[in-house]
C-alpha cells in the first residue's frame, strides 16, 4: 500500500517555463550573427544544460542557476549573439519562484491527504518560494542541493526513503518526464508514475508503472483509494 507521495514540481505541479525559454531564444536570435533559427538556438541551450546537469554530481555539482548560466553563455558564444545575458537568466529565475499550477494539480492538492514530498533539480530557494506562492501543504521539499546530484541519478530518491522512513513499495515517484522521473523511480524500485497531459508515446526502455493525464487522477490509483 502506498503511504507516501513523491512529486516532481515543474512541468509536473506547475508549468515548465517553456514559453519563457522560447521568448530568451528569440532576443538571442534578433542580435545573432548567425542565420540560426530560435529552435535550433533552443535546441543547442538544452543539450548544453542537460549535458551539464547529468554531469553534475558530488565534488562537480554545480546548482541549477549556474548551469543555466553556463550553458547560456556557450549559446550566446556558439550563436554571436550580443543580448544581455543577465536581463535573459533573471526572466527564466522569475518564472522558477513564480510559476503557474495545472488545474488538475491544484485539485490534487486541495482532495489529497496523503503524505507529499517534493523532488526537485531547481535551487531549494527558488522552489520554495514558488511553493510559498502558491501556498501548497507538503510534508518536505528535497532538491539536488541536498544530495549534489540531479534526477534522474539515484541519491535524491533513496534521500527521499530515508527522510520519508518508507521503503521503495510504500512509495510512488510523479513526474512528467520519463528520463528524469520515471527511469530515476524504476532504477531504486519505486513505483513509477508518469503524468502525460499531452498524450505522447512511450518509446524506449523506460516503463512507467502507471500512466495520468493530470495529477488528480493519481487518486484513483487503486494502491491509494484505501489509504
Amino acid at each position: 500500500m502506498i503511504k507516501a507521495i513523491f512529486l516532481d514540481f515543474y512541468g509536473t505541479v506547475v508549468h515548465e517555463e517553456t514559453e519563457t525559454m522560447m521568448n530568451i531564444c528569440h532576443k538571442i536570435k534578433q542580435q545573432s550573427l548567425t542565420e540560426a533559427s530560435a529552435v535550433e538556438i533552443g535546441q543547442f541551450w538544452m543539450k548544453e544544460f542537460n549535458d551539464l546537469l547529468i554531469g553534475g554530481r558530488g565534488d562537480t555539482f554545480l546548482k541549477q542557476r549556474e548551469l543555466s548560466a553556463s550553458s547560456l553563455r556557450n549559446t550566446l558564444t556558439q550563436f554571436r549573439s550580443d543580448a544581455n545575458e543577465d536581463e535573459l537568466l533573471e526572466s527564466m529565475f522569475n518564472h522558477w519562484k513564480n510559476p503557474s499550477i495545472f488545474t488538475d494539480a491544484a485539485d490534487f492538492f486541495a482532495k489529497n491527504t496523503i503524505p507529499v514530498y517534493i523532488l526537485s533539480n531547481v535551487d531549494h530557494a527558488d522552489i520554495i518560494e514558488a511553493i510559498n506562492v502558491l501556498q501548497l501543504k507538503v510534508d518536505r521539499v528535497i532538491t539536488s542541493e541536498h544530495v549534489k546530484s540531479y534526477k534522474p541519478h539515484r541519491e535524491m530518491f533513496d534521500y527521499a526513503l530515508k527522510v520519508s522512513g518508507r521503503s521503495p513499495e510504500e512509495v510512488m515517484h510523479v513526474g512528467d518526464s520519463l528520463t528524469s522521473d520515471v527511469a530515476g523511480a524504476n532504477r531504486v524500485g519505486i513505483n513509477s508514475v508518469w503524468v502525460n497531459r499531452s498524450n505522447k508515446q512511450v518509446t524506449g526502455n523506460v516503463q512507467p508503472d502507471f500512466v495520468v493525464q493530470g495529477l488528480s487522477e493519481i487518486l484513483r490509483i487503486p494502491a491509494l483509494v484505501n489509504l
